[in-house]
Order: C-alpha cells, then sequence, then structure tokens
C-alpha cells in the first residue's frame, strides 16, 4: 500500500524559477554596464545588498538562532571563510564575463559544473561512475578541447567558474548548515568589503550608482536576484529528486547562451562544435541521471513493505 501522493508541481515551478533567474541574470549586469558600472562596482553592490535581503530570509526561516549559534563556533566560521572565498571569485569571474563580452564562457563554465561534481564525488567521497557517466565527462572535456582551439587559449572564465562553484559545493557540503543561514554569514565576510569599495568610489568619484536614482535601482536588484533564486533551490531541493534537478540546472546556462548569442558575440564554427559536444555530454547526463532515478522507483514499487 502506498502513501499519499505528494504533488510535486510547486516544487518543480521553484526549481525552474531558480534557474532561469539565475539564466537571465547576465542581462541585470550588462544592464549596469551600459548605465556605466565597471565589473568590481557591481560586485560590491551585489555583497552590499544581498546582506540585507539575506537577513530578511533567515528571519522568514526561522533561522536566526542557527545563524547566532555558527558565529560562535570557529571551526564552522572557517569553513564558511573559505566558502566565501570561493564564492566571490566565482560571483567575480561571472560579473566580469558577462560585462566583458564572455557570456558564451561563462555558460560553458555551468555546462561542465555537473560534470566536474561527478569527477569530485568519485574523488573525495568514493561515488561511483557508470559508463554514461565516463561517457559524458569525456564528450565535456572534447568541448572543452575544442573550446580552448576556437578561443586560442583554455578557457580560463569557464573552468575558473566550474572549479570554484564546485568547490563551493564541496565546503556546503561539508559545513552544518542550512543554506539561508549559511548565506547570510558568508555575505556578512564580504559586506566589509563591499561597503569599503562603494566609499572608496564615492569619495573618488568613480561610482555611478548613488549619481541617480536609476542607478541606485540597479544597484539595489542585485540583492534579491543573488538570495531569491537560492531561496527557490533550496525549498525544492528538499522536494525534488536530484535527477529532476540534474535536469532543470541546464536551464540556467542556455538561456545564458542565448543571451550571448543575442548580445553578439562571436560563435564560429569550432565554437558550435565546443558546444555541440557540450550538450551531447549534458543530454546523456540528465538521461542517464533519468533513467537511474526511474529504476530506484521501480524497486521501491516492488520491494513490499511491512504486513
Amino acid at each position: 500500500m502506498t502513501g499519499p501522493a505528494v504533488d510535486s508541481r510547486p516544487a518543480l515551478l521553484s526549481a525552474v524559477g531558480c534557474y532561469v533567474i539565475w539564466g537571465f541574470m547576465p542581462l541585470l549586469f550588462m544592464g549596469q554596464a551600459r548605465a556605466g558600472f565597471d565589473a568590481f562596482e557591481i560586485l560590491a553592490h551585489r555583497a552590499l545588498w544581498s546582506v540585507l535581503f539575506a537577513a530578511g530570509l533567515v528571519w522568514l526561516a526561522g533561522q536566526s538562532a542557527t545563524v547566532q549559534a555558527a558565529l560562535r563556533q570557529p571551526r564552522t566560521l572557517a569553513w564558511l571563510g573559505l566558502s566565501t572565498l570561493l564564492i566571490a571569485v566565482n560571483w567575480g569571474g561571472y560579473v566580469w564575463a558577462t560585462t566583458h563580452g564572455a557570456t558564451l564562457e561563462a555558460s560553458l563554465g555551468y555546462y561542465i559544473n555537473p560534470l566536474l561534481n561527478m569527477v569530485v564525488g568519485l574523488w573525495l567521497f568514493r561515488e561511483k561512475i557508470d559508463r554514461w557517466g565516463w561517457v559524458a565527462i569525456g564528450l565535456a572535456a572534447v568541448g572543452v578541447l575544442f573550446q580552448a582551439v576556437a578561443l586560442g587559449r583554455p578557457p580560463w572564465i569557464s573552468l575558473i567558474l566550474a572549479f570554484s562553484f564546485a568547490s563551493y559545493g564541496i565546503i556546503r557540503k561539508r559545513v552544518p548548515i542550512e543554506a539561508q543561514a549559511g548565506l547570510l554569514i558568508e555575505c556578512l565576510f564580504l559586506v566589509p568589503f563591499g561597503i569599503a569599495w562603494v566609499v572608496w568610489l564615492a569619495w573618488t568619484g568613480q561610482g555611478v550608482a548613488f549619481d541617480d536614482p536609476s542607478h541606485l535601482g540597479w544597484a539595489m536588484l542585485n540583492g534579491p536576484v543573488t538570495v531569491l533564486p537560492l531561496a527557490l533551490f533550496a525549498w525544492s531541493a528538499r522536494r525534488l529528486p536530484l535527477s529532476t534537478i540534474g535536469f532543470v540546472q541546464f536551464l540556467a546556462p542556455t538561456l545564458q547562451f542565448a543571451i550571448g548569442v543575442w548580445a553578439g558575440e562571436a560563435l564560429t564554427p569550432l565554437r558550435i562544435a565546443s558546444f555541440a559536444f557540450i550538450w551531447t555530454g549534458a543530454a546523456v547526463f540528465a538521461a542517464a541521471a533519468w533513467h537511474r532515478s526511474r529504476a530506484a522507483r521501480q524497486v521501491v514499487i516492488e520491494t513490499p513493505g511491512p504486513l
């Protein structure tokens, strides 16, 4: 006898919403660049405004006590300090890429990331990779090689984004703290640097955020656009199979790729070949994850319950 069915549609919509926001995020940074922001000012305001929205999210989730407890644990703070450094590198690389005509290269990094996670799982957590997983990894490796040939150099932005986010995921997997509480502490680590940079820009007359109400609006948008997708992801990840999350996550780099093409970034035959290998690897990854999830559900259905 099975239990009551759980309606997963809200969780699926939440996951889709999360990755759609991440997918369209380049438009926010491109808009700020057109308004006169440089990458470092965008990053400073991302740190500055995110802490306010992260604090609101912690309050709504009732996790204030969790944050207070973590602030009294030096080991937890040390791990979160390391994760803060990694997410700062990731944010900085992504902002720089999307404001310097490298959105296509950034999207490649987020196609690589889930495949890189499989390698990390094998290396650190002794997780198994089936033959289809190795096929997906091999296709991605060929795609990266083609990208290097097309660019005339290694795709540093893609690799920095993929490795920094994978490393960030490893750290956060090891730290026993809720996503919202951990994000707030990371923002608290970053906010002094954000404030210092914004003050320095204002002092030297180089900042643009406070020149015009519309510019301030652009700056403040960095807060919810950073925090909201994480909240949606944390909520949906607890309610959906990992295979579903693994499939939906490719929505973000696909949207980023489309934005890069729309923005007029060069799409040479070699780059098309590179993405063809990456897309094929992503499709193999998603199909294998779906197959494993289906097989696991079948085992559960066929396993007799207690009498």
